[in-house]
């Protein structure tokens, strides 16, 4: 009998008792519910059930304050009951109604009320097992409140229909829904428990449950997969402890099989839980690392299931002999898989999987084989090829390269690559074409170019023949003419980038065909494609330095002078360059110094980097502070040696050039300072004009005017440092040192020498006597300057003599004379007072003998060189002969004298001098005794 056809008295008046108000409230607010529309609003439907709900928690806390109840009331609080049930199931029902877990609450809490007033009736006359539905109603509010994750309000609602149930004698309890509904209520307690962490209490109700099996097969399988659930839940934290407690509770479930089967019972759903048991135990114990279990186990299944057995068991049994090191058997298993077509490939990748784990290299060519012959018999998927290619390539290795061969022949199969045609295998293609590109990839970085190229060929397979693929199509090819460069194959490093252009004619193409003429040692060729990438589209100045470097690397340096000149050219006032000018002309000087013969174009960078300085001021170009100096004197120094390098090597030309420029660089301020270089400004102005000279006596061709000027306009600059510097420290010992004494003598000579173009002797005279005072003079200099004074077109006596005077008395004032640039100096000095005094006067050259007697007066023998003695004695007894010839017998006696004075100062000419002596004695006699007769020339010795 339903509820509602349960007769009642009817009310013949209105009964204004607050039983009956209260009642009124709750029958109101249930018939609102019962008009709500399921396709309203989600939010009106909200709004309305929260008040509907608030309402009748309200009414009945206020009806349980009234109890106990008639059993007209109990009756009336039923059917209530029952109405509000039932309008919250065609409520849930509503598709709309589940929208929000708002709404699905508010659901919750009225079915949760209408569960209250139902226990608040009690029994009811004429309700058979009323404790059983009110039981049940509690029971589905559960289930309600569990879903909802409100465990906590889940548990109240199966606490109360246990204690409804409790009472219950086990006679009263017959139908079998009423049996199954006390199991099912204590295994959502347990459920409950459980996952609010209280297992001890899951765990009690589960035992408590075996009680209430009553040999149903249901019951059994309920209770059994209970124990599974719990025990699974366990397995997923993979600790020792938790797998020891989940084979506990997996043992209870497969004890409960064996029991309800054994009842008698043929239920087909017990017996696919036993193996679905057994299976999880075998896991179980594999992840204890029990494989002999799990092969024991696996044996018990395939018995049982005969030839339909679970997916699952190979890759247990793949996975248990691999534990136990007998990869044979594994093998067999993997192979058994492949044959049996029911085993999806997800499962057979697994036990792939678990395979390589355990053998390596060695089980990758049995893989291959198996999952090509795997390809014959049933559907695999490209995902499942994708994860194979990944899992045989593996994470790099000492056996690599071995998975790589394999790797390589699995994915050029045809059968393979037919599995990623079409669209739909479009996220597979690009999966398969990563992984193999990353392999070639990482054996690129290890430079194995060999195995790097086979894998980047093999990916190209995956790479489809569309417009949109050209680009990654380009790519490709460009990687696989790195790689054969890297393995010295050009020709086909040329086809392959041949192709890459085709496809895609950019920069990177383009600079890969110029190391590819770099390779071939094609100066020529390289140097033309340097042109072709500036007409590139993406063209990058980055480029240029990249081929400046690349070319370097190759010792092809006119290929790297030909890059760099050519990235000079967008250089622009403004314009943002990766790398500064004068870098790149750094550069530029150091790659062509390396290589003589290069002279003429070094040159040319280095008067480009002194325009470019003067155009864009020397902070800009140089840089400024510590920067700027250390470039500015780069450059200079760099002119300084490569001038002294081709002076030594003769080249006089380019050594004036060099050193020329040197002097400019060396003028140029950085942050306004340019004193600390004065002295290289002024050796490099000397040495210019020296270089200059020597130029014109290599080529033997006179300087013209314009060079005499410039030489002039140099060493006028040079003299006002020497002047700045000698009347500043020049007097300090330090300071001469520092600047070479040499130098102010050069300075002369070279002065000396432009002035006499110009027939200035008047400032000859004063730069030789400005030499002659100053502390740097030296009498051997002295001695250069009279000798080149005393000779040539240009000769000038005054500073010859002068010259040579001062050198004389220098080197008589030394406390150790060199007698031998006495001598020198004596004989010059007589030379050209003979030049320009004539014989007639020659006081000032009898004056030089006489000086010269007076020298060796005192001196040891032969310490006055004995040729120049010699020279000395003879020449003034020769002087003697024109005045005998003449009738000159004063002059003839005078020079006779010296001449017989000096013959008895020096060793070796007794003979000579007994000569003399003998033509004295006669000259005499001859001319005493017959003056003005006519006189007989005397006979040089």
């Amino acid at each position: 009998m339903r509820i509602a056809e349960i007769s009642s008295p009817v009310a013949t008046q209105k009964d204004s008792s607050p039983h009956q108000l209260l009642l009124s409230q709750i029958e109101s607010s249930i018939k609102q519910l019962e008009q709500l529309s399921p396709s309203a609003s989600q939010e009106h439907n909200s709004s309305s059930l929260h008040t509907l709900s608030s309402d009748l928690r309200r009414s009945l806390a206020q009806l349980t304050h009234l109890a106990p109840f008639n059993n007209d009331l109990k009756l009336h609080l039923w059917k209530l009951s029952f109405r509000l049930w039932n309008a919250c199931v065609d409520l849930s029902n509503a598709a709309s109604f589940h929208r929000s877990s708002a709404s699905a609450e508010q659901h919750a809490e009225i079915r949760h009320v209408a569960a209250a007033i139902l226990a608040l009736a009690g029994d009811v006359p004429g309700v058979p097992s009323p404790a059983l539905k009110s039981a049940a109603f509690y029971h589905k509010t559960g289930l309600l409140w569990h879903d909802l994750r409100r465990l906590d309000l889940a548990s109240a609602c199966f606490v109360s229909a246990t204690d409804l149930v409790s009472e219950l004698h086990p006679g009263d309890v017959s139908g079998a829904g009423e049996r199954k509904l006390l199991l099912d209520l204590n295994l959502a307690r347990s459920r409950t428990a459980w996952e609010s962490s209280d297992r001890n209490l899951a765990l009690a109700l589960l035992n408590r449950s075996k009680s209430l099996l009553f040999g149903s097969a249901q019951h059994y399988w309920a209770l059994a997969d209970q124990y599974l659930a719990f025990g699974k839940g366990l397995l997923s934290k993979d600790d020792q402890t938790s797998n020891s407690e989940a084979l506990k509770l997996m043992n209870e479930a497969l004890d409960l099989c064996e029991k309800g089967l054994g009842a008698g019972s043929s239920a087909t759903d017990l017996r696919e839980l036993r193996a679905k048991t057994l299976r999880f135990i075998s896991a179980v114990h594999l992840q204890k690392g029990e494989y002999e279990s799990v092969i024991k186990c696996v044996r018990v299944l395939r018995d049982q299931s005969g030839d339909h057995c679970h997916p699952s068991l190979p890759v247990l049994a793949v996975r248990a002999w691999l534990g136990l090191g007998r990869h044979g058997e594994a093998e067999k298993e993997l192979r058994g898989m492949a044959v049996n077509k029911g085993v999806p490939h997800d499962v057979w990748m697994s036990a792939v999987e678990a395979y390589f784990q355990a053998t390596g290299t060695a089980g990758s060519e049995t893989a291959k084989d198996v999952f090509l012959g795997l390809l014959a018999r049933c559907h695999i998927s490209a995902g499942a090829a994708v994860r194979l290619a990944h899992r045989v390539i593996g994470e790099g290795g000492s056996d690599s390269k071995v998975r790589a061969k394999v790797a390589a022949e699995l994915v050029s199969d045809e059968r393979v690559v037919a599995l990623f045609a079409g669209e739909a295998a479009a996220k597979e293609r690009m999966s398969m074409h990563a992984v193999l590109w990353n392999c070639a990839a990482d054996f690129f970085r290890s430079k194995d170019y060999g195995t790097s190229a086979e894998m980047f060929e093999k990916s190209m397979l995956y790479i489809p023949y569309d417009i949109e693929s050209k680009i990654l199509r380009a790519k490709g090819f460009r990687v696989l003419c790195l790689c054969h460069l890297g393995l010295s194959q050009l020709d086909r490093a040329q086809e392959y980038i041949n192709e890459a252009e085709k496809l895609e004619p950019n920069i990177a193409s383009a600079f890969l065909k110029f190391k590819i003429y770099l390779q071939k040692n094609d100066h020529s060729g390289a140097i033309t494609q340097i042109q072709a990438m500036t007409t590139c589209l993406d063209f990058s100045t980055d480029f240029l330095s990249l081929s400046a470097h690349e070319a370097v690397a190759c010792h092809a340096l006119p290929v790297a002078v030909a890059a760099l000149s050519n990235l000079l050219n967008f250089y622009a006032p403004g314009k943002s360059m990766p790398t500064t000018e004068i870098v790149v002309l750094r550069t530029l000087v150091t790659i062509l110094s390396e290589e003589p013969g290069n002279e003429l174009e070094v040159l040319k960078f280095i008067k480009r980097a002194h325009n470019r300085a003067s155009e864009l001021g020397p902070d800009l170009f140089f840089g400024k502070e510590e920067v700027g100096r250390r470039e500015r004197n780069w450059f200079a120094a760099t002119s300084w040696n490569i001038g002294t390098k081709t002076g030594q090597e003769k080249n006089y030309e380019l050594c004036a050039e060099f050193l020329r420029m040197a002097s400019e660089f060396y003028c140029i301020p950085v942050d306004g300072q340019v004193e600390e270089n004065n002295v290289m400004v002024c050796k490099s102005l000397i040495w210019t004009v020296s270089a200059m000279i020597a130029s014109e006596n290599q080529r033997k061709a006179t300087l013209s005017d314009s060079e005499v000027k410039q030489a002039i306009e140099l060493l006028d600059r040079a003299g006002k440092i020497l002047k700045s510097i000698s009347t500043g420290t020049w007097l300090h010992d330090d300071q001469i040192t520092t600047l070479e004494p040499d130098l102010f003598f050069f300075y002369t000579f070279n002065a000396y020498d432009m002035q006499g173009r110009l027939n200035d002797s008047a400032a000859q005279q004063l730069l030789v006597k400005s030499f002659a005072s100053s502390k740097a003079c030296n009498p051997k200099h002295l001695l250069q300057i009279g000798f080149y004074a005393s000779q040539g077109p240009q000769s000038n006596h005054e500073v010859a003599t002068f010259a040579l005077n001062e050198c004389l008395s220098a080197f008589l004032s030394s406390p150790s004379p060199d007698y031998q640039n006495v001598a020198l100096t004596v004989r010059k000095l007589i030379a050209v007072a003979s030049i320009h005094k004539g014989d007639t006067d020659d006081d000032a050259v009898y004056g030089m003998y006489k000086q010269a007697y007076q020298i060796m007066v005192g001196l040891k023998e032969g310490e006055y060189p004995t040729e120049e003695g010699k020279w000395l004695a003879m020449t003034a007894w020769n002087r003697a002969s024109l005045p005998v010839r003449m009738g000159q017998i004063e002059t003839a006696e005078k020079w006779m004298n010296v001449g017989l004075e000096l013959a008895k100062r020096i060793p070796g000419m007794e003979t000579y001098r007994a000569c003399i002596e003998d033509s004295v004695d006669d000259f005499k006699k001859k001319f005493h005794g017959q003056n003005g007769s006519e006189s007989r020339p005397m006979q040089v010795i």
